[in-house]
């Protein structure tokens, strides 16, 4: 039966074939010649989770490149992408504060021009009334007139029928009294004592 040792040596790989004639007896020979008392030399390959110095050498290297990179190239970029994010997004909160503070601008204009409108509407209202009021009332003053007018022609027509109506009654009273007093007493009255006997009853 065969078996193989291997062995890591920096980046080589050696392996060791040994025949199945090898006898535990030669193991153990080599054993106590590896390290004995012969002076014999043992390998003293690294271990296989134990890194080299040149390894060690490039990765320090490397990630100190890559903090230089990170420094001096990729942080600036990232720094200057999110500076222009945030510039962005204040002039973007800037521009809505100035439309906002526009459109309030805006509405209160339009309630100031429609305040003075809905002032101007009621001083048109109020004249327009005033107007109206000021016909009506010189109607009213010229149909008052117009009434008075003809309430007076119709006083002084009938005052004149009552003037013509007393006369022509005082003219028949004056005859009906001169007749009687002449059937009484019989002779004319004088027209003087008949006036005075009819004005004195038609006073009553």
């Amino acid at each position: 039966m065969h078996s193989a040792v291997v062995h890591l040596q920096g980046s080589s790989l050696q392996a060791l074939v040994l025949s199945a004639d090898t006898t535990e007896g030669e193991h153990s020979t080599e054993h106590a010649a590896c390290g004995g008392e012969t002076g014999v030399a043992c390998s003293k390959d690294p271990g296989p989770i134990l890194p080299e110095l040149k390894e060690l050498a490039w990765g320090g290297g490397s990630f100190v490149v890559f903090a230089l990179l990170m420094r001096f190239v990729l942080f600036p970029r990232v720094k200057k992408g999110m500076d222009a994010r945030y510039n962005g997004i204040r002039d973007a909160h800037d521009s809505a504060d100035a439309e906002r503070s526009g459109a309030r601008a805006e509405v209160a204009a339009y309630e100031a021009q429609l305040a003075s409108i809905k002032a101007e509407a009621a001083r048109v209202v109020e004249a327009a009334r005033a107007t109206l009021e000021s016909e009506r009332q010189a109607k009213l003053a010229e149909v008052n007139a117009g009434i008075a007018e003809r309430r007076a022609a119709a006083m002084a027509q009938a005052e004149a029928a009552r003037t013509a109506a007393r006369d022509q009654i005082h003219a028949a009273v004056s005859d009906v009294a001169g007749r009687a007093g002449e059937l009484a007493t019989g002779r004319k009255p004088s027209t003087a004592v008949v006036e005075r006997v009819v004005n004195e009853v038609m006073a009553r």
